[in-house]
């Protein structure tokens, strides 16, 4: 019997309390390729290279169901190629894939979304001249009018766009989206794209949702929204996999976290305990510190730490992990207890920088 259908029910019985499932994630020990207790996706030895770079090489991955998954790693991981490769948008150099048990290596895009595994684009892929709602109905399948033979006959596709409809609307409405149902995409702001593009993949009921980067390019005013929407996703029994370099707000909602570098897995667990292993600090920063990823006062501590190091990626748009603004106050503050300027901004004004790769960067303008 499959373990999903053992999950736990809420104490009335009915339908499964997903948010209150504690059991242990992991089959056995922890770490890279480790079993998990109830995988929806394995992945074995898939290889993707682009010339002489391996920009995805992963010898085993599973999924856990009804978690929230996060994917980090620093900029170059290839955490968004593999999810090209898992949904059909890219082809691999090797290796394969099951979704539910059922092998979709090879598989078109459109046809892995029918099968329930659905994912959003890192840059919004709405389209600009429809309106909220035809984007909405273009989400959704099953729909005999998109055949020639049944489009110039009402009657054979009307009863279907009208239940189409009805569920763009309950979920338009969910996402604070229905008093702009009418509005063309296009004059929607991003965070509201970011929305809307969430909402359309919810119009073919998919069991996986794989989310890239929902947080890049979304007004703070929005973020917690989008936050609540990704719990909801769960809460209602789906499976969300999503990529995200905002540590905190991967420790606020993940239930497990596989941590990608050049190409390969190289941690798995927890959040609280991938934050804090070396390996996964090596990946992003290059070098062992002795501090906590998802605790922003450990964060500070690195900042003061490496704003004065010529040769960090720290203020750089490649930091990854220490954002600009943290960077800005901790110079500020150096500067307030009498710590030279040169020394104070060091890091944001080296000649070259190296992004978190190693590469060399190009000369950055003084601020």
């Amino acid at each position: 019997m499959s373990m999903h259908s053992e999950e736990r029910t809420t104490a009335g019985g009915g339908e499964p309390d997903y948010m209150t499932d504690n059991r242990p994630i992991a089959a056995g020990e922890t770490g890279p390729g480790c079993k998990k207790r109830d995988p929806i996706v394995v992945a074995e030895n898939v290889t993707r290279s682009f010339g002489g770079i391996n920009a995805v090489d992963v010898e085993y991955l599973e999924i856990p169901r009804h978690k929230i998954t996060a994917l980090i790693g620093p900029n170059g991981a290839g955490k968004t190629t593999l999810f090209n490769l898992l949904t059909g948008f890219d082809t691999p150099n090797s290796g394969k894939w099951q979704f539910e048990g059922q092998s979709i290596a090879g598989v078109s895009p459109y046809k892995v979304a029918r099968m329930g595994m659905v994912r959003t684009f890192q840059l919004t892929k709405v389209m600009g001249k429809l309106t909220v709602m035809e984007n909405m109905r273009l989400g959704a399948s099953n729909q005999p009018g998109e055949r020639l033979s049944k489009a110039l006959f009402k009657g054979m596709w009307g009863g279907r766009e009208k239940e189409i409809t009805a569920q763009a609307n309950v979920l338009l409405e969910k996402f604070k989206l229905d008093a702009k149902k009418d509005d063309y995409a296009a004059s929607l702001s991003g965070g509201q794209r970011k929305l809307l593009e969430m909402a359309r993949s919810l119009m073919v009921r998919p069991r996986l949702v794989m989310l890239d980067e929902p947080m890049a390019g979304v007004n703070p005013a929005l973020t917690q929204s989008l936050l609540d929407h990704i719990k909801n996703l769960k809460a209602e029994g789906m499976t969300v996999l999503f990529v995200e370099h905002d540590m905190h707000m991967v420790r606020h909602i993940a239930d497990w976290v596989v941590v990608m570098a050049e190409g390969k897995v190289v941690a798995e667990g927890p959040p609280g305990e991938v934050m804090k292993n070396p390996a996964v600090i090596d990946a992003y920063l290059g070098a062992h510190h002795d501090v906590d990823l998802g605790d922003s006062e450990g964060i500070k501590e690195l900042a003061a730490e490496l704003v004065a190091d010529e040769e960090s990626v720290v203020g750089t748009e490649n930091a990854g992990i220490i954002s600009l603004d943290v960077v800005a106050d901790e110079a500020e503050n150096q500067r307030r207890r009498g710590v030279p300027e040169g020394e104070a901004s060091g890091g944001r004004h080296g000649s070259t920088d190296r992004d978190i790769s190693g590469k060399d960067r190009t000369e950055r303008d003084s601020q």
